[in-house]
């Protein structure tokens, strides 16, 4: 098969590699129907993460299923499959408490940018379609695999409720993500935090009421303005970079919360300043395999269209250009068709 490979940073490649079989009783084989590159992905592109040998790339995916192993019975080859980038059982404790992006038995997906796919924990990380979905449909149910999941879990551990006021710290496609999780959570101003009109334009076609598009004490200074100078109910941080952790534990209330999925990269939170803050603080890799079925039929239902974050499509063998795209901002989300 083919896929991409990271060999530095600025260099993917799209080479032949071994086809993947089933490694262990648990594992299912799926053909990709659609993949795209990932905002966490440019964290080793831009060479912020170290790369040590090539090796392949990618975390989310939706496909047909191939092939399955002997204790796979909850799908069957032939079926349209939805999976977590965190392959998980989806029976050990920690999965049963409905965390399943840290079940006993997690893997993370790696190998996703690719013609085929092996899935570990198949039995509980895939979720199937009642049929084949239109092709129309199939943007938003990749979005779901990631992004859309993990911007419902920022919106989630930011504790939106009903008739609140949330700030969305980032409009990569996870902020944008999150900005329809705080809507459908029934958020009742929502802040997005954007320098950028095209992305801007989506967050406000996605629900968002205000835009700021200062940053760092200026933007904390404009969230301030317009919540009556005390800050935000929830506010969700979808960069994981130090200055948008501040933004975001300063733009809250006392008595807000925070729900940080960007992953932290030199992020250093100082625990006096969180102690007198009365700020709530929750994040990680989101349980995104609890959110599938629901997320699934909010976007077969056409109640969400996640999909629409994906503003370049390329083939495949293209994939170097989805990459670079993004590192430029050319692209919000890059999706890939094999």
């Amino acid at each position: 098969m083919r896929g991409a490979v990271i060999h530095a940073p600025g260099d993917v490649r799209f080479e032949t590699l071994d086809d993947p079989r089933i490694l262990h009783p648990t594992d299912a084989i799926i053909r990709t129907a659609v993949t795209c590159v990932c905002g966490s992905d440019l964290w080793p592109y831009r060479g912020v993460e170290a790369i040590g040998d090539p090796h392949p790339m990618g975390h989310e995916y939706v496909g047909f299923v191939e092939e399955v192993g002997s204790e796979v019975t909850s799908v069957k080859p032939g079926q349209f499959v939805v999976g977590s980038f965190a392959a998980s059982d989806n029976t050990c404790a920690n999965c049963r408490n409905g965390w399943q992006s840290n079940c006993l038995h997690r893997e993370f997906m790696s190998t996703c940018q690719a013609d085929y796919v092996r899935i570990p924990n198949a039995q509980g990380t895939l979720v199937a379609t009642d049929e084949h979905p239109a092709d129309e449909f199939l943007p938003g149910l990749l979005a779901v695999s990631d992004v859309m999941g993990t911007g419902w879990y920022a919106a989630l551990a930011a504790e939106v409720k009903p008739g609140s006021t949330a700030v969305v710290v980032g409009d990569g496609a996870v902020g944008l993500c999150g900005v329809i999780a705080a809507k459908e959570l029934g958020a009742e101003r929502i802040i997005a935090m954007s320098r950028h009109e095209p992305r801007q334009n989506l967050a406000r076609e996605f629900g968002a009421t205000d835009i700021v598009a200062e940053r760092g004490d200026e933007g904390i200074a404009r969230v301030k303005d317009l919540t009556g100078g005390i800050g935000a109910d929830s506010v969700l941080e979808c960069v994981g970079t130090a200055e948008a952790m501040q933004q975001a534990l300063q733009s809250a209330r006392p008595g807000g919360n925070v729900g940080f999925v960007g992953v932290p990269h030199e992020v250093a939170i100082d625990g006096q300043e969180l102690f007198f803050s009365h700020v709530g603080l929750r994040g990680g890799p989101a349980p995104v395999r609890r959110y599938l079925p629901d997320l699934m039929d909010r976007v077969l239902t056409g109640r969400i269209n996640p999909g629409k974050v994906f503003d370049l499509t390329l083939p495949l063998d293209q994939v170097a250009e989805g990459y670079q795209a993004m590192d430029e901002r050319r692209a919000i989300k890059a999706l890939l068709t094999p």
